[in-house]
Protein backbone atom coordinates (compact mmCIF):
# COMPACT_ATOMS: atom_id res chain seq x y z
CA UNK A 1 0.00 0.00 0.00
CA UNK A 2 0.95 3.39 -0.64
CA UNK A 3 3.04 5.64 1.99
CA UNK A 4 1.34 8.08 4.07
CA UNK A 5 3.76 10.96 3.38
CA UNK A 6 1.50 13.22 5.92
CA UNK A 7 1.49 10.83 8.79
CA UNK A 8 5.50 10.37 7.85
CA UNK A 9 5.98 14.06 8.47
CA UNK A 10 3.80 14.16 11.54
CA UNK A 11 5.67 11.62 12.78
CA UNK A 12 9.15 13.01 12.82
CA UNK A 13 7.70 16.46 13.68
CA UNK A 14 8.36 17.38 10.45
CA UNK A 15 6.08 20.38 8.38
CA UNK A 16 3.75 19.74 5.81
CA UNK A 17 2.30 21.79 3.40
CA UNK A 18 -0.66 21.30 1.36
CA UNK A 19 -2.48 23.33 -1.34
CA UNK A 20 -6.56 22.44 -1.76
CA UNK A 21 -8.89 21.62 -4.94
CA UNK A 22 -12.53 21.80 -5.02
CA UNK A 23 -12.33 20.23 -8.78
CA UNK A 24 -11.79 16.56 -8.74
CA UNK A 25 -10.14 16.35 -11.96
CA UNK A 26 -7.63 13.85 -11.73
CA UNK A 27 -5.39 15.77 -14.14
CA UNK A 28 -5.34 18.83 -11.55
CA UNK A 29 -3.66 16.20 -9.02
CA UNK A 30 -1.24 14.99 -11.75
CA UNK A 31 -0.50 18.91 -13.10
CA UNK A 32 0.33 19.83 -8.80
CA UNK A 33 2.15 16.53 -8.18
CA UNK A 34 4.40 16.88 -11.22
CA UNK A 35 5.56 20.15 -9.69
CA UNK A 36 6.72 18.43 -6.44
CA UNK A 37 5.65 21.15 -4.49
CA UNK A 38 3.63 20.10 -1.86
CA UNK A 39 3.48 17.23 0.76
CA UNK A 40 -0.37 16.64 0.51
CA UNK A 41 -3.38 17.67 -1.35
CA UNK A 42 -6.57 18.30 0.31
CA UNK A 43 -9.37 17.48 -1.89
CA UNK A 44 -12.53 19.54 -0.34
CA UNK A 45 -15.36 17.04 -0.62
CA UNK A 46 -17.80 19.17 1.99
CA UNK A 47 -17.86 21.74 -1.45
CA UNK A 48 -17.50 19.58 -3.82
CA UNK A 49 -19.87 17.13 -6.05
CA UNK A 50 -18.35 13.93 -5.73
CA UNK A 51 -19.47 10.12 -6.52
CA UNK A 52 -17.31 7.03 -5.90
CA UNK A 53 -15.59 6.82 -9.27
CA UNK A 54 -14.51 10.20 -8.77
CA UNK A 55 -12.83 9.68 -5.59
CA UNK A 56 -11.24 6.15 -7.40
CA UNK A 57 -9.53 8.11 -9.76
CA UNK A 58 -8.59 10.78 -7.46
CA UNK A 59 -6.64 8.08 -5.33
CA UNK A 60 -5.00 6.85 -8.38
CA UNK A 61 -3.65 10.43 -9.37
CA UNK A 62 -1.92 10.70 -6.20
CA UNK A 63 -0.44 7.21 -6.21
CA UNK A 64 1.39 8.39 -9.48
CA UNK A 65 3.75 10.64 -6.28
CA UNK A 66 5.40 8.80 -4.28
CA UNK A 67 6.01 11.81 -2.50
CA UNK A 68 2.46 13.06 -1.95
CA UNK A 69 -0.55 12.54 -0.22
CA UNK A 70 -4.13 13.00 -0.44
CA UNK A 71 -6.53 14.13 2.54
CA UNK A 72 -10.80 14.77 2.23
CA UNK A 73 -12.79 17.41 3.98
CA UNK A 74 -15.98 15.76 4.87
CA UNK A 75 -18.72 17.38 6.47
CA UNK A 76 -21.33 16.57 8.93
CA UNK A 77 -23.92 14.93 7.10
CA UNK A 78 -22.95 11.16 6.04
CA UNK A 79 -19.55 12.21 7.13
CA UNK A 80 -19.28 8.19 7.87
CA UNK A 81 -19.80 7.03 4.03
CA UNK A 82 -18.06 9.31 2.54
CA UNK A 83 -15.03 9.22 4.78
CA UNK A 84 -14.71 5.61 4.90
CA UNK A 85 -15.01 5.14 1.14
CA UNK A 86 -12.78 8.20 0.15
CA UNK A 87 -9.72 6.54 2.27
CA UNK A 88 -10.58 2.78 0.47
CA UNK A 89 -10.41 5.03 -2.81
CA UNK A 90 -6.29 5.34 -1.86
CA UNK A 91 -7.62 9.31 -0.35
CA UNK A 92 -5.63 8.48 2.85
CA UNK A 93 -6.80 11.29 5.74
CA UNK A 94 -9.46 12.87 6.46
CA UNK A 95 -10.59 16.26 7.80
CA UNK A 96 -13.81 16.29 9.86
CA UNK A 97 -15.72 19.33 9.43
CA UNK A 98 -18.85 19.93 11.70
CA UNK A 99 -17.48 18.73 15.20
CA UNK A 100 -18.86 20.53 18.61
CA UNK A 101 -17.93 18.11 21.14
CA UNK A 102 -15.60 15.19 22.59
CA UNK A 103 -18.15 13.21 21.72
CA UNK A 104 -18.20 13.71 17.86
CA UNK A 105 -14.77 13.40 17.41
CA UNK A 106 -14.38 10.09 19.30
CA UNK A 107 -17.17 9.06 16.57
CA UNK A 108 -15.22 10.46 13.56
CA UNK A 109 -12.24 8.26 15.50
CA UNK A 110 -13.67 5.42 15.01
CA UNK A 111 -15.88 5.49 11.57
CA UNK A 112 -11.88 5.63 10.44
CA UNK A 113 -9.72 2.89 12.83
CA UNK A 114 -9.98 -0.73 11.75
CA UNK A 115 -12.54 -2.64 14.10
CA UNK A 116 -9.84 -4.36 15.82
CA UNK A 117 -9.47 -4.44 19.94
CA UNK A 118 -6.68 -2.15 20.34
CA UNK A 119 -7.79 0.54 17.68
CA UNK A 120 -11.95 0.14 18.77
CA UNK A 121 -13.17 1.21 15.50
CA UNK A 122 -15.99 0.28 12.84
CA UNK A 123 -14.33 0.15 9.89
CA UNK A 124 -14.03 -3.11 8.16
CA UNK A 125 -11.84 -4.67 5.78
CA UNK A 126 -12.96 -4.74 2.22
CA UNK A 127 -11.96 -5.30 -1.63
CA UNK A 128 -11.86 -1.62 -2.36
CA UNK A 129 -8.84 -0.18 -4.58
CA UNK A 130 -6.60 1.58 -1.55
CA UNK A 131 -5.60 -2.27 -1.22
CA UNK A 132 -5.91 -3.72 -5.05
CA UNK A 133 -9.34 -4.70 -4.87
CA UNK A 134 -8.11 -7.90 -2.49
CA UNK A 135 -4.72 -8.79 -4.64
CA UNK A 136 -2.62 -6.82 -3.42
CA UNK A 137 -2.04 -5.72 0.22
CA UNK A 138 -2.95 -8.04 3.23
CA UNK A 139 -4.98 -7.46 6.30
CA UNK A 140 -1.90 -6.70 8.12
CA UNK A 141 -0.79 -3.68 5.67
CA UNK A 142 -4.72 -2.41 5.96
CA UNK A 143 -5.04 -2.54 9.39
CA UNK A 144 -1.42 -0.37 9.75
CA UNK A 145 -2.87 2.00 7.17
CA UNK A 146 -6.19 2.63 8.66
CA UNK A 147 -4.63 3.22 11.98
CA UNK A 148 -1.75 5.68 10.16
CA UNK A 149 -5.01 7.80 9.10
CA UNK A 150 -4.31 11.50 9.78
CA UNK A 151 -7.26 12.69 11.58
CA UNK A 152 -7.25 16.10 11.44
CA UNK A 153 -10.83 18.43 13.18
CA UNK A 154 -12.30 21.89 12.02
CA UNK A 155 -12.70 24.04 15.36
CA UNK A 156 -15.44 26.17 14.03
CA UNK A 157 -18.42 26.22 15.99
CA UNK A 158 -19.11 28.00 18.73
CA UNK A 159 -18.89 24.30 20.76
CA UNK A 160 -15.91 23.27 19.54
CA UNK A 161 -14.51 25.97 20.82
CA UNK A 162 -16.02 26.18 24.21
CA UNK A 163 -15.04 22.04 24.76
CA UNK A 164 -11.42 22.74 22.81
CA UNK A 165 -9.31 21.48 25.80
CA UNK A 166 -11.22 18.14 25.69
CA UNK A 167 -11.59 17.90 22.17
CA UNK A 168 -7.56 18.20 22.18
CA UNK A 169 -7.49 15.51 24.55
CA UNK A 170 -9.10 13.05 22.79
CA UNK A 171 -6.62 10.23 21.77
CA UNK A 172 -6.47 10.15 17.92
CA UNK A 173 -6.81 13.71 17.05
CA UNK A 174 -3.27 14.70 14.84
CA UNK A 175 -4.70 18.30 13.70
CA UNK A 176 -6.19 21.08 14.23
CA UNK A 177 -7.46 24.04 11.89
CA UNK A 178 -9.74 27.21 13.37
CA UNK A 179 -12.61 27.91 10.82
CA UNK A 180 -13.32 31.63 11.43
CA UNK A 181 -16.22 32.13 9.18
CA UNK A 182 -18.55 29.14 10.46
CA UNK A 183 -17.03 29.82 13.81
CA UNK A 184 -18.48 34.32 13.39
CA UNK A 185 -21.96 32.41 12.70
CA UNK A 186 -22.03 30.12 15.09
CA UNK A 187 -21.38 33.05 17.97
CA UNK A 188 -23.89 35.75 15.49
CA UNK A 189 -20.98 37.95 14.55
CA UNK A 190 -21.23 36.87 10.79
CA UNK A 191 -18.90 39.18 8.26
CA UNK A 192 -16.75 39.57 11.42
CA UNK A 193 -14.46 36.49 10.44
CA UNK A 194 -11.65 38.46 9.63
CA UNK A 195 -11.61 40.96 12.58
CA UNK A 196 -8.92 41.01 15.30
CA UNK A 197 -11.41 39.24 17.57
CA UNK A 198 -11.31 36.00 15.73
CA UNK A 199 -7.48 36.24 15.18
CA UNK A 200 -7.59 36.68 18.71
CA UNK A 201 -9.61 33.57 19.09
CA UNK A 202 -7.67 31.83 16.16
CA UNK A 203 -4.22 32.24 18.37
CA UNK A 204 -5.67 30.79 21.71
CA UNK A 205 -6.85 27.78 19.77
CA UNK A 206 -3.15 27.23 18.55
CA UNK A 207 -1.59 27.69 21.49
CA UNK A 208 -3.75 25.45 23.39
CA UNK A 209 -3.10 22.93 20.94
CA UNK A 210 0.56 23.13 20.96
CA UNK A 211 0.68 22.96 24.73
CA UNK A 212 -1.66 19.80 24.26
CA UNK A 213 0.62 18.34 22.01
CA UNK A 214 -1.66 18.68 18.67
CA UNK A 215 -0.11 20.08 15.50
CA UNK A 216 -2.46 22.97 14.56
CA UNK A 217 -2.34 23.87 11.12
CA UNK A 218 -3.48 26.84 8.95
CA UNK A 219 -5.47 27.89 6.02
CA UNK A 220 -3.77 30.48 3.78
CA UNK A 221 -4.08 32.17 0.66
CA UNK A 222 -0.20 32.99 0.03
CA UNK A 223 3.24 32.03 1.25
CA UNK A 224 3.88 35.34 2.53
CA UNK A 225 0.76 35.05 4.79
CA UNK A 226 2.52 32.36 7.20
CA UNK A 227 5.10 34.27 8.67
CA UNK A 228 3.00 35.44 11.41
CA UNK A 229 2.11 32.03 12.55
CA UNK A 230 5.14 30.22 12.03
CA UNK A 231 6.40 32.73 14.61
CA UNK A 232 4.03 31.46 16.91
CA UNK A 233 5.05 27.87 16.38
CA UNK A 234 3.42 26.71 13.65
CA UNK A 235 4.51 24.68 10.88
CA UNK A 236 1.65 23.26 9.13
CA UNK A 237 0.37 24.83 6.14
CA UNK A 238 -2.73 24.68 3.70
CA UNK A 239 -1.79 27.35 0.44
CA UNK A 240 -4.11 28.30 -2.02
CA UNK A 241 -7.56 26.60 -2.85
CA UNK A 242 -8.07 26.32 -7.18
CA UNK A 243 -11.19 28.13 -7.33
CA UNK A 244 -10.10 30.97 -5.61
CA UNK A 245 -6.43 30.54 -7.63
CA UNK A 246 -8.41 31.24 -10.92
CA UNK A 247 -10.38 33.70 -9.48
CA UNK A 248 -7.57 36.03 -8.62
CA UNK A 249 -5.63 34.98 -12.09
CA UNK A 250 -8.04 36.33 -13.95
CA UNK A 251 -9.44 39.26 -12.07
CA UNK A 252 -5.56 40.59 -11.78
CA UNK A 253 -5.28 39.76 -15.78
CA UNK A 254 -8.76 41.84 -16.74
CA UNK A 255 -7.31 44.64 -14.71
CA UNK A 256 -3.94 44.79 -15.64
CA UNK A 257 -5.04 44.82 -19.70
CA UNK A 258 -7.51 47.86 -18.74
CA UNK A 259 -4.41 49.43 -17.15
CA UNK A 260 -2.14 49.64 -20.12
CA UNK A 261 -4.93 50.27 -22.56
CA UNK A 262 -5.08 54.25 -23.39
Amino acid sequence: MKNNRLRELLNEGRPAVGTRVICPWPGLVEVIGHTGAFDYIEYVGEYSPLSLEQLDNFGRAIELFPNMSSIIKVEQQARGFIAQRAIDAGIQNVLFADCRTANDVKECIRLIRPETPEAGGVHGYNLRRCGGYGAMANTVEWVKAMNNVVIAIMIEKKGAMENLEEILSVEGVDMVQFGPSDYSISIGKSGQEKGLAMQNVQRGMIELAMRKGVAPRVEIGSFEQAKPYIEMGVRHFCVGTDTRVISLWCQQQKEGILGLLP
